[in-house]
């Protein structure tokens, strides 16, 4: 079985729904799930190579107070937490994540895509580190794993950024406006970070769906 999942470093509700999920795939008792990550950008637009505030991206896009930002932030935290997460949102900026999705495809190649994802939400959510320059993402590639001279290279030369539009456009094709977005076993489309009940439901159906061959 495979899940596709779409999501941005810099979404909250992303990191939340993947420890949702998978709290619902240790539960699963399919022999094998493949999971694979993909590319999504909530602001695309945004200028690759610098930084701005978090909390005044979000005032001017929704029209919010610092009161309204505040209280929004503080739910958000506790709902993290009560995945196990622990999230500072108050040290976070924003910016074009591009090149860190770049760095999800080189460890997809690599087979360390879950734990490079995984190390960029940690970095950004809970650690208040950069997810933009270049020099952050080569030191978390490292992290997991992966040659840091090979990162370098692989940002420098843009190696992935057809790639990263590639799952940009098929997300489209799919209808996906927001994230997170799984796609279970090509059947079960889910969005948003629901209930660990909700994805094990879907696995379960899906498997039940499978050929026997394809147990």
């Amino acid at each position: 079985m495979r899940v596709d999942i779409w999501s941005d470093i810099v979404c909250p509700w992303c990191y939340v729904g993947k420890r949702r999920f998978e709290t619902a795939l240790a539960s699963f008792t399919a022999d094998s799930v493949e999971v694979v990550h993909h590319s999504f950008q909530l602001n695309p637009a945004a200028p690759r190579g610098s930084t701005t505030s978090r909390r005044e991206m979000l005032k001017q896009k929704y029209s919010l107070t610092d009161a309204r930002v505040d209280a929004l932030d503080a739910q958000m935290t506790q709902i993290a937490a009560e995945e196990g997460l622990q999230y500072r949102l108050d040290m976070a900026v924003t910016g074009n994540t591009l090149d860190a999705h770049q760095m999800e495809h080189l460890a997809h190649e690599h087979r360390r895509q879950d734990a490079m994802v995984e190390r960029l939400y940690r970095a950004y959510f809970t650690e208040g580190r950069s997810v933009f320059d270049e020099d952050s993402l080569v030191e978390l590639a490292g992290d997991v794993g992966l040659d840091r001279d090979t990162a370098r290279a692989a940002l420098d030369d843009e190696r992935y950024v057809t790639a990263v539009r590639e799952d940009i456009e098929a997300a489209r094709r799919l209808g996906v406006t927001g994230v997170p977005f799984f796609v279970i076993d090509g059947r079960y489309g889910i969005s948003g970070a629901q209930p660990s009940a909700t994805f094990l439901e879907a696995l379960t159906a899906a498997a039940a769906e499978q050929p026997a061959t394809e147990r």
